[in-house]
């Protein structure tokens, strides 16, 4: 990021940014391209998975059902946190009116088809995202970003659908689908490795478009402290004085307790890496049961991504600030069922959140390339939201283990 802005503003004082347009910006929207072309697969899969692995809660069905449940409320609360922190804040409002126009100009094709969705939305009424669930033809919805949301419907009656059929044709699909799974993260590592180039590229050009205007910074940095805030209050407000109220567990033993856990999720930007700590420091600093932790964290690793829910709220919201759209009360409610429904699909390794970003941004009608903005920042910020995530998956723990089993450190 940092030599990107200095190769910029290099080039602007030298007179030549048509080079940074012509021979370095490309690689930026290489990388961009990138993203989306593992979109659809990541999502379709790691829903899949996620969903067929759920079979485990026929033997814990109680515990199953109450552990999907508070994943799914906190992740809403998360969304809603997020919506509500970066409409209070609005640092998209901070970006310069001239330079949004520019940005604007430059993409108006894509703000287009976004202003296009959200007439339809006005006109066929608040639940046409709902009927637009349902595709006529999966392999269309396949071959459109803009229809991720049918992927993502596709995806669920499948997972459902190997859950009921189980038995040996369940343990056939299984192998299949975890290897099909393994390769495309492992194509995502692949794409990451490239992150430091395309994100190079994409700030270099950004400051020739843009003329390296300071508060434009401002703006990203006002974005960057929008994001922390509502992590932070997620982190060390809400999960440990929601864990007081209802089991009076002691505040100051949960933050205790889960530090270190923090401190791994912190340093790999993955909750997947972390899942082996999380799993034997909970059961011995605070005490989780055997039984919980071996449902509850792999569980919580597939599908309860707090963190990056909060995140993709801000960060799609900022955007929409940026190019001026003020999306109606429908699109912001498609923005929050989205990112809840993404987070179920967002595996626990890092960058995988960008990419779904791209998925909630397309779908909605924003223009992706808006992602160029915010991707120079987006290391410390990922590392933090998985401090996020990995918090609300021993929060979840602590909530549903059996109440005889469940007692403060001495």
């Amino acid at each position: 990021m940092a030599v990107g802005i200095g190769f910029g503003y290099l080039f602007l004082f030298i007179g030549q940014a048509q080079i940074i347009t012509d021979w370095i910006k490309p690689w930026g929207t290489i990388f961009i391209r990138l993203l989306k072309l593992i979109a659809i697969p990541l999502v379709f899969i790691s829903l899949i998975k996620g969903i067929s692995q759920m079979q485990d809660f026929a033997k814990l069905s109680r515990l199953g059902l109450r552990t999907l449940a508070i994943y799914m409320v906190t992740t809403l609360i998360a969304v809603i946190m997020g919506v509500g922190m970066v409409s209070l804040i609005q640092p998209g409002k901070m970006f310069p009116h001239e330079k949004a126009a520019t940005y604007k100009e430059m993409y108006a094709e894509n703000l287009e088809a976004g202003l296009e969705n959200a007439e339809k939305i006005k006109e066929t009424g608040p639940l046409s995202f709902i009927i637009d669930m349902v595709p006529e033809n999966l392999l269309a919805a396949g071959s459109d970003n803009s229809a991720m949301l049918q992927v993502i419907f596709v995806a669920i009656l499948v997972g459902i659908a190997i859950v009921l059929i189980g038995g040996e044709t369940a343990n056939v699909l299984s192998p299949i689908i975890e290897a099909t799974n393994t390769v495309i993260l492992k194509i995502i590592d692949l794409i990451m490795l490239a992150a430091p180039v395309g994100v190079f590229a994409l700030m270099a050009g950004l400051i020739a478009d843009m003329g390296g205007d300071g508060e434009m910074f401002a703006s990203l940095g006002l974005y960057a402290l929008t994001v922390v805030i509502t992590l932070f209050l997620i982190a060390f407000i809400f999960y440990p004085v929601l864990l007081k109220l209802i089991v009076k567990y002691n505040i100051k033993d949960f933050l205790k307790g889960v530090f270190p856990i923090q401190l791994m999720a912190f340093s790999t930007s993955s909750s997947a890496a972390t899942l082996p700590f999380t799993m034997e420091h909970s059961q011995k600093a605070l005490g989780v049961p055997e039984e919980t932790a071996s449902f509850v964290f792999p569980v919580g690793t597939t599908i309860n991504m707090d963190g990056t829910s909060a995140y993709q709220a801000v960060a799609i919201l900022f955007i929409a600030q940026i190019f001026g759209m003020d999306l109606s009360f429908a699109q912001i409610l498609s923005v929050v069922f989205l990112t809840v429904l993404a987070s179920i699909g967002t595996p626990g390794v890092p960058g995988a959140s960008v990419v779904m970003t791209v998925m909630v941004l397309t779908t909605v009608g924003i223009p992706a390339e808006g992602l160029v903005l915010i991707l120079g920042i987006d290391r410390p910020l990922d590392m933090l939201r998985t401090v996020v995530n990995v918090t609300g998956d021993v929060f979840v723990a602590k909530l549903v283990q059996p109440k005889q089993t469940r007692q403060e450190p001495a």
